[in-house]
């Protein structure tokens, strides 16, 4: 099969014998053979093999008298052609865009069936409108091999839901993503009139999402959305190995506006409600503007921001010798910042020594230095140390205190399972 597209079929089927179907999708985005980006209707099909590929579906239902909802799956090739793989029993992770595209309810419809009705619309009478688009947002590192994060979500701000987005999620600030089962954060599902409408409320929405506490894919999720290959419909399983490069690409170092900006979030100051001109004077000096120095972390490096005041939350900052003329004024959800003359709308959340600014560009993680006083009572892991790369068990220790190890021996056994 040549360059394999990943396309389904919603299918649905009464007590009566008859059986409908609700559009493809296209789940060609996978890692380890899991979904990531789910699309419907499938992009760039003709309307022959739409028509074709939902009466197959409807056949493989009707002759297993098939009731309820299920999705019929194929293998899609570069010319259209199309080969049955399975059929999935039930209503899976991906049918809100299925739901988004045709404005059915499928849980509706899978109790109304269940209670002796027939099947709500004839086919004739289920419409396609519109594009959706749904990513898997998870807690997993892309940058290694996807590997499941578990543990606490420190913070949590899911995207608005309005008519064009649904947010599907379970967890909340300060829940546990659990080891013991699927890492899914929230499904978000976004609808267009066509697909580039889908396109760009997807990428703007994933900007939206701020998570602290865990690893995520959403840096990974953005850049296939924007990728040159989905953008053009250049789909098939292989497309995130195609694409590794530029979709995993190796971390980098913060820039200096994302420095600029985590240092003027640190410096504002809020004006007092009052009459009195010492309160309401932000940064006011008789003698010399107010100088301010903050210090950042990342990739081991060191950071600076040397700021000179000019009035309420105006600046000139300094990071390695470049100045950058900034602003910066209190929004509802976070700040306005201008940097040069270029605006942008930020938030953040700061925990002990981490600071997470969060941009239209993704979020940027900054370790806050701490004064040398405070490293004299703190204690800190070690050198030798063995940090396990996912959450598990120590199910077997194989030495007892006392014992001498050399180099290579195995003597805690770690369990991921």
């Amino acid at each position: 099969v040549e360059d394999p597209r990943h396309v389904e079929v919603q299918v649905f089927g009464d007590n009566y014998g008859d059986a409908v179907y609700l559009y493809e999708r296209d789940c060609s985005v996978q890692r380890r053979h899991q979904k990531v980006l789910e699309e419907a209707p499938a992009p760039g099909i003709s309307w022959d093999t739409r028509r074709a590929i939902g009466e197959a579906a409807v056949r493989a239902a009707k002759a297993v008298n098939y009731s309820g909802a299920g999705t019929v799956e194929f293998i899609m090739d570069k010319h259209e052609n199309f080969y049955f793989m399975e059929m999935n029993t039930r209503l899976q992770v991906e049918h809100p865009v299925s739901e988004m595209i045709t404005g059915q309810d499928l849980v509706e419809w899978q109790i109304r069936v269940a209670r002796g009705e027939k099947i709500p619309l004839q086919q004739e009478e289920i419409k396609l409108n519109g594009h959706s688009i749904e990513a898997r947002v998870y807690a997993e590192d892309p940058e290694n091999g996807f590997l499941p994060g578990a543990g606490k979500l420190v913070y949590l701000k899911n995207p608005e839901d309005d008519e064009h987005t649904r947010v599907e999620t379970g967890v909340r600030t300060g829940d546990d993503v659990s080891q013991y089962y699927d890492p899914m954060i929230a499904k978000l599902v976004v609808w267009g009139h066509d697909r580039q409408e889908a396109l760009d409320r997807l990428t703007e929405k994933l900007s939206d999402y701020h998570v602290v506490g865990l690893p995520t894919n959403l840096k990974f999720l953005k850049r296939c959305a924007l990728s040159k290959d989905f953008q053009e419909i250049n789909l098939d399983t292989g497309f995130i190995e195609r694409n590794e490069a530029d979709l995993i690409p190796k971390t980098m170092a913060p820039t200096n506006e994302a420095i600029v900006t985590s240092a003027l979030i640190r410096s504002f100051r809020e004006p007092l409600a009052s009459t009195n001109p010492f309160d309401t004077l932000i940064n006011w000096r008789s003698n010399m503007p107010t100088v301010e120095r903050f210090s950042f972390a990342a990739l081991g490096e060191t950071y600076e921001a040397n700021m000179t005041a000019h009035g309420n939350n105006h600046y000139t900052v300094q990071v390695g010798g470049q100045i950058y003329d900034s602003r910066i004024t209190k929004k509802e959800h976070g700040f306005t910042v201008e940097i040069n003359g270029v605006r942008a709308h930020v938030s953040h959340f700061e925990e002990n020594n981490e600071f997470h600014l969060f941009t239209s560009d993704g979020p940027v993680v900054l370790d806050i230095p701490m004064p040398n006083y405070s490293k004299l009572t703190e204690g800190g892991a070690g050198d030798g140390d063995a940090i396990a790369p996912m959450t598990g068990t120590i199910t077997q220790v194989m030495v007892k205190v006392g014992d001498s190890v050399a180099a290579g021996l195995l003597f805690p056994y770690f369990s991921n399972c």
